[in-house]
């Protein structure tokens, strides 16, 4: 069986990944299994750049705040800034504290010094501003959206005043209290100014909609795109705030999915700037249904990949990774009768494995389905392999930093 399998195996490397897939995709989306094991991290660094330099891919995103990311872009492009500043603020989640990520920051800049505009490498966060015990204040949004427009548009056609959108919004820390999680009944996401908020925010992104033509004549493209940015960003906070009020069952559901649904629509949006590296955990970028346990309570829900790939096809190419052992965290040898088993027989540390040519090898045979002793790290499915395009096994992961955020999610 390992003679089998070693046939549907390749050196990870942009050609080989691209080999795999019908057409080169305008979103090539690297799930990984865990969060902050800087293996995978070099690991992915090393691919964007080849997909770069020989591919003519230009931008990654992370799963990181999306308006935050803002801040790495600007600096990246090649802007003002500190470095040490774009890494503590311009990622959520504490992702600027990993190696990784501050090398690709580092290597981003590097290769758009004294290049054209065209040909820089651009930087995108595309989850929400987002954390696990509570969301952003809608402000950053929707003030810079009503600047936008206020800018460029007759007052007239605004549906409201500056002065406005303070008022309602009141103080940041209604909206930011970390005990909303536990407790929805302390969230202002249905008090009356929220209800008005969310139709204001909806009349402001009408009126982006509408003004389309005249904005796009009189803005830098950037500028267009954040305007875009924020009035998707806008609406979802205000939705997402509104359903953390909820009291009925549905409300944990309801969150989940409203998170990777916007996170899929600003993936849609990066598509149509061109060819882009995705990497985030892989329940966020699989096509099958996402599923996860809070203590008696079993979600499910569609991925913002599983989203994307409705909507783009083949134009969205799905590569997994799975990982053999992480020592340091007290997951060991996997069992031979699992997939990640038979790939951990094989002598390499790195491999791309051809799912299509593997279930042909793994044909009459019943993978079993990991269990992994750290809850910090997800198993592959075996029956999602189906519906991956390709598949990334890292047999060792060696180096690890800390990390304080929920690994699956």
């Amino acid at each position: 069986m390992t003679a089998g399998i070693t046939e549907t195996t390749h050196a990870v490397d942009a050609a080989s990944v691209l080999e795999l897939l019908a057409t080169k995709p305008r979103l090539l989306a690297l799930g990984e299994p865990t969060h902050g094991e800087n293996d995978l991290l070099e690991l992915r660094n090393d691919l964007f750049r080849q997909l770069v330099e020989r591919e003519g891919y230009r931008t990654i995103a992370i799963e990181s705040d999306c308006l935050s990311g803002q801040l790495v872009d600007d600096y990246v492009t090649p802007g003002s800034g500190i470095l040490d500043h774009v890494m503590r603020h311009g990622f959520s989640h504490e992702w600027g504290a990993f190696a990784g990520n501050r090398e690709l920051v580092r290597w981003m800049r590097a290769y758009n010094d004294g290049r054209p505009r065209p040909e820089q490498v651009r930087f995108a966060g595309f989850d929400g501003p987002l954390e696990i015990t509570a969301a952003a204040s809608p402000r950053q949004a929707l003030t810079a959206l009503h600047t936008y427009l206020a800018a460029r548009v007759d007052a007239d056609l605004l549906p409201c005043t500056a002065e406005t959108l303070d008022r309602l919004l009141g103080s940041d820390e209604r909206w930011t209290d970390s005990a909303v999680m536990m407790d929805p009944t302390r969230s202002v996401g249905q008090a009356p100014e929220a209800d008005q908020l969310r139709l204001l925010a909806d009349d402001l992104v009408a009126l982006l909609d509408a003004q389309t033509p005249h904005l796009i004549a009189t803005s830098a493209p950037d500028d267009w795109d954040r305007a875009r940015l924020f009035g998707r960003t806008a609406v979802g906070l205000l939705r997402y705030h509104f359903w953390m009020a909820d009291t009925s069952p549905g409300r944990i559901l309801r969150l989940v999915g409203l998170r990777d649904s916007m996170m899929a629509g600003n993936l849609l949006a990066l598509a149509e700037r061109g060819p882009t590296l995705v990497n985030a955990h892989n329940s966020h970028l699989q096509r099958d249904e996402s599923s996860m346990r809070l203590g008696d309570l079993s979600v499910r829900w569609w991925s913002a990949g599983a989203i994307v790939s409705a909507h783009l096809g083949n134009e969205y190419a799905f590569l997994a990774t799975a990982v053999g052992t992480i020592p340091h965290q007290g997951v060991d040898s996997p069992p031979p009768d699992t997939i990640e088993g038979r790939l951990y027989a094989l002598a390499q540390q790195n491999l791309l494995v051809d799912t299509d040519r593997l279930a042909a090898a793994l044909a009459g045979t019943t993978p079993s389905h990991r269990v992994s002793p750290w809850y910090g790290y997800a198993p592959l499915d075996p029956a999602h392999l189906a519906n991956t395009d390709g598949l990334i096994f890292v047999k060792d992961a060696q180096q690890n930093l800390p990390l304080r955020r929920s690994p699956n999610t």
